[in-house]
């Protein structure tokens, strides 16, 4: 990174500092290729390179996570920088100016006259170094009418400066009704240097707070690898980083080391920890032929991968990008604060001169420095950064921590959206069961082998696509029956597949396609086969010649967490509803076990559309949650989508969430992460109007008729600044808060 001063663009470092022929900060020089940059509080401000937010005043930070640490901690170094610079001239400063009314014998010690040039020559550091990009971006304010914090503290401090330096030079142009008792013009020198001190003080706190608001994207990127053994065509190994990483490499996986990118294991057996992916503790046994994620874990075998997906396209890299996105997006709350923001600047410019009038006509004397001094207290108190903070905080904070949990939220609408949610409607295969068929059941007729008649009926279904026939051959294999090959192979649509297998005739599919085979099922499996099909699962029968010898049942498992979660979300006062494609009989099951009540069984795709656009014209708020592209429609009509992310692609793209360890209980979860961030929302808002509502008429000096306070500038100053750091500690609040349901 390139460091160029915005004066003197000739003066270049690599470093961050100051101008050696002005004294300005140093500001990043954007080259060709730099990532865009955007304003955390104004996510709609983009531009090539680094620069100022043109309507809040802010540093705006590049949108590239990887370049959003070093942003963070280079803001928090240029900020402490300036603030413990500032301090060195404040506090004698400071000293100065109120040890003599503490102590008669301070002018012998310094004269009066010393005293007030020696003010004047400490502050000018603090004002035009120190925080001289205050006033920069101030003065930028009312270029284009956008009135923001900056606007305040360049009118506040500024005045008191130059008040002060006219006083100190050209006493003779001011009033009588400013001078103070002996004469003098006041001066207000310190106030100027300690509100600019304590105003970084904040920016520094500040800074370093939103720092800890990347830490769940900096733990994301932290999951990645940084290098890649590359092996050669001529089997040469070689380290190199993921940037040079291409699409097909060969890649060995030592022990210990985490997998680079996505890809598929060539050679070698190892097992791989997928916790950070699938949140199962146990490690995930790899062979030739399975894939791997990018970041996991390899633990005890070496192997060898082929690299699929690269760069941008491995599923951590698209989930840290996702996780950027949100945290930047805004939350439809904001706009109030941004309705409030847009005319409170201009309101509190002129309760300010309204109470320099009041106090210069009405006042006690020197009643022009005493209007001076609260007008400076109003502008100063009234910073609207905490108003500003309010929203995209406890975004950044609450989405962050979704993605710790698993749960990737697609933007900030989506998070306060699911909030409202009253009525869940859930797919079935693949969210509230595995989505992968299993075989459970096999019933022979008397006289039949069950693992013989499983070896013929899976050498059959060899030659099938169909998922219940890769149930039945993943049976077969894992009892390590040896297949044959099928002859005369026939898929019937909607039916079964028949064939020839050492010779035999055999058939395999649903009773109808027995039957039009001429085959009696008989009374024994036909009594079987009701029984089985009580219980949710899907039966095909077996035919051999000219009988039926068996009947296979097909159940996909349910979830371990299905039951809990529903059970949960009910807690919850949400209403569960399941949507699926499976028969009545199926769907009554699976509904049964899992604590539904309210199911819809044989539903098309076009059906889930309409059944979700139906219960938001009843005035529901409705989440759909699914994981194939059936669901696609579903997810994108209801008010929040929820994808498994142990689904497909199209799914993820049409829905507003997804759980990436493909975990019901994450549903509650989200709802639980939703209801807090919206709160911790309105408690920052509601600090935030409560503070300014307060602070500014206690600045204009309400209190003084009933109890001679007023409140001096620098007070005024470290409450603006506080009352920053306190928005953003209680949002940082989200990082602990408790997602149990």
């Amino acid at each position: 990174m390139t460091y160029t001063c915005p004066m003197h663009p000739e003066v270049e470092s690599d470093k961050r500092g100051d101008c050696p022929k002005c004294g300005m900060a140093l500001e990043p020089k954007f080259e060709p290729g730099a990532s865009i940059y955007t304003c955390p509080m104004h996510p709609e401000v983009r531009q090539d390179g680094p620069g100022e937010c043109p309507i809040c005043g802010m540093a705006l930070e590049p949108e590239s996570p990887q370049s959003g640490e070093d942003s963070a901690r280079e803001e928090y170094a240029f900020m402490a920088k300036r603030f413990w610079g500032s301090l060195v001239f404040s506090v004698p400063v400071f000293l100065l100016a109120m040890l003599p009314m503490l102590w008669a014998g301070m002018h012998e010690v310094v004269p009066q006259a010393v005293n007030r040039w020696l003010q004047f020559a400490l502050t000018i550091p603090v004002i035009f170094w120190a925080g001289n990009f205050i006033f920069v971006r101030g003065l930028k304010s009312f270029r284009g009418w956008n009135l923001n914090m900056f606007t305040l503290i360049t009118l506040g401090a500024g005045a008191a400066f130059l008040f002060s330096a006219i006083a100190l030079i050209a006493p003779g142009v001011f009033p009588a009704d400013f001078q103070e008792h002996g004469g003098h013009i006041g001066l207000y020198f310190e106030s100027a240097a300690v509100i600019i001190s304590l105003v970084l003080l904040g920016q520094m706190l500040e800074a370093r707070a939103r720092g800890k608001t990347g830490e769940a994207l900096q733990a994301l990127m932290g999951q990645a690898a940084k290098l890649a053994r590359v092996i050669d065509e001529n089997g040469n190994e070689e380290e190199k980083s993921l940037c040079c990483v291409h699409e097909g490499d060969r890649i060995r996986v030592r022990p210990g080391d985490k997998v680079p990118v996505d890809g598929v294991v060539i050679e070698g057996s190892s097992r791989v920890d997928e916790s950070m992916i699938t949140g199962e503790p146990e490690p995930a046994k790899k062979t030739e032929g399975d894939a791997v994620t990018g970041g996991t874990l390899n633990e005890t075998g070496s192997f060898i991968m082929r690299a699929d997906k690269v760069g941008d396209d491995t599923l951590l890299s698209q989930i840290i990008g996702m996780v950027a996105q949100a945290q930047r997006s805004r939350a439809p709350i904001q706009a109030t604060a941004d309705r409030v923001a847009g005319v409170f600047v201009p309101l509190v410019m002129l309760c300010a001169v309204a109470s320099f009038v009041c106090w210069a006509v009405w006042g006690p004397s020197p009643s022009l420095a005493y209007a001076f001094v609260n007008a400076v207290a109003v502008l100063i108190i009234a910073c609207p950064c905490a108003l500003g903070l309010a929203t995209p905080i406890s975004i950044m904070v609450g989405v962050g921590r979704g993605a710790r949990e698993g749960i990737l939220i697609q933007n900030a609408e989506s998070l306060q959206r699911i909030e409202k949610v009253d009525t869940l409607c859930l797919d079935k295969t693949g969210t509230l069961t595995e989505g992968k068929p299993a075989l459970t059941d096999i019933i022979c007729v008397e006289g039949e082998e069950k693992d013989a008649l499983l070896r013929q009926a899976a050498s059959l279904e060899l030659g099938s696509e169909h998922p219940l026939a890769l149930a039945i051959v993943k049976e077969a294999q894992k009892r390590k029956l040896e297949l044959v090959e099928a002859t005369e192979f026939e898929s019937v649509t909607g039916g079964g597949v028949r064939g020839k297998v050492e010779g035999e005739p055999l058939c395999i599919g649903n009773a109808a396609f027995i039957e039009s085979q001429q085959l009696s099922l008989g009374e024994r499996l036909g009594a079987s086969a009701e029984s089985l099909a009580q219980n949710g699962k899907t039966v095909v029968y077996v035919g051999r010649g000219e009988r039926t010898v068996a009947l296979l049942a097909i159940a996909d498992p349910i979830k371990d967490s299905s039951a809990a979660a529903v059970r949960t979300l009910r807690g919850m006062g949400i209403s569960v509803m399941m949507l699926t494609g499976d028969n009545a009989g199926t769907a009554k099951a699976v509904a049964t076990e899992v604590g539904i009540s309210e199911y819809r069984a044989e539903v098309k795709p076009a059906d889930k559309h309409s059944v979700v656009q139906q219960l938001k014209q009843q005035g529901k708020v409705v989440a759909m949650a699914g994981d194939g592209i059936n669901d696609a429609p579903a997810l994108a009509e209801a008010d929040v989508g929820i994808a498994m992310g142990t689904g497909t692609d199209v799914a993820m793209e049409s829905a507003g969430v997804t759980l990436v360890k493909g975990d019901l209980r994450g549903i509650s979860h989200a709802l639980s992460l939703s209801r807090a961030t919206m709160g911790n929302i309105r408690q920052n808002l509601f600090f935030a109007f409560i503070y300014n509502g307060l602070g500014v008429p206690v600045a204009a000096g309400i209190l003084y008729p009933f109890t001679g306070l007023l409140l001096n500038p620098m007070i005024a100053a470290a409450a603006m600044s506080l009352s920053s750091v306190c928005v953003i500690v209680n949002a940082l609040r989200l990082k602990r808060v408790k997602l149990d349901g």
